[in-house]
């Protein structure tokens, strides 16, 4: 009798630590959770688009970046607002006038619109390198987005490639499928600015602008960088 008690004790103790266990991994499993999903919160309120300044450009060569004229404190990075909505549109009902605005977001009915600026305030020539990089994609929205880059007011309009291999009309297809362009500036001299208005949108006309693109989302930033970063 005593060897039967002592076996469904050693049963019932097993069940404890068996159930212990169990506890402690889906414990761990939903800690894992929450600190994915609060990562994934900090990403994406940080909005679509980001811009980050190498810290020796600042310090080597004395380049800031900025998007209010009144403050041209070094900064590392800025960050443009995100729009109220992002649902398609056509590039032909954009304003002529995107590359007026004096920076910061001026985000218009479904596009992102924002302005920055780039300063030489050091006391050499300097160069630098941009380059504008997405980073997150979520159901293949990239496949209808355009992205306009104006630079002292000229614009290029970038788009990723038709599904076809040809490029979008009036566009330029992105260098890489995670790269969108890559440019090299040179002879920055003292006092140089360079202004910049990014816009991004949905443009309607695309012929992958499907119903399978809603509730995708996009993450871009431009970096601006000494050299040349081989990725």
């Amino acid at each position: 009798m005593s060897k039967k008690i002592k076996l469904v004790t050693e049963k019932v103790r097993r069940e404890k630590k068996t159930k212990k266990r169990l506890l402690i991994v889906l414990i761990l499993l939903l800690l894992l959770l929450l600190l994915l999903y609060l990562a994934t919160g900090i990403i994406y309120n940080k909005g679509n688009f980001s811009i980050t300044l190498d810290k020796n450009l600042y310090y080597t060569r004395g380049l800031v970046v900025y998007d209010n004229p009144e403050d041209k404190t070094y900064k590392s990075e800025l960050f443009a607002e995100e729009p109220n909505h992002f649902t398609n549109v056509s590039h032909r009902w954009l304003p002529d006038d995107l590359d007026n605005s004096n920076g910061g977001s001026h985000n218009g009915d479904s596009y992102l619109a924002y302005t920055f600026f780039v300063e030489n305030t050091g006391e050499e020539i300097a160069d630098y390198w941009s380059e504008v990089v997405i980073y997150d994609v979520i159901q293949n929205v990239d496949d209808a987005l355009r992205i306009r880059i104006y630079r002292n007011g000229e614009y290029v309009t970038y788009a990723k490639l038709g599904s076809d291999g040809v490029a979008e009309p009036d566009t330029v297809p992105f260098q890489e499928d995670d790269l969108v362009v890559r440019n090299h500036v040179e002879s920055f001299k003292p006092g140089d600015l360079d202004k910049y208005t990014i816009v991004i949108w949905i443009e309607g006309s695309d012929p992958e602008c499907t119903d399978y693109l809603v509730g995708g989302e996009f993450k871009f930033y431009m970096d601006f960088n000494s050299e040349y970063v081989e990725k």
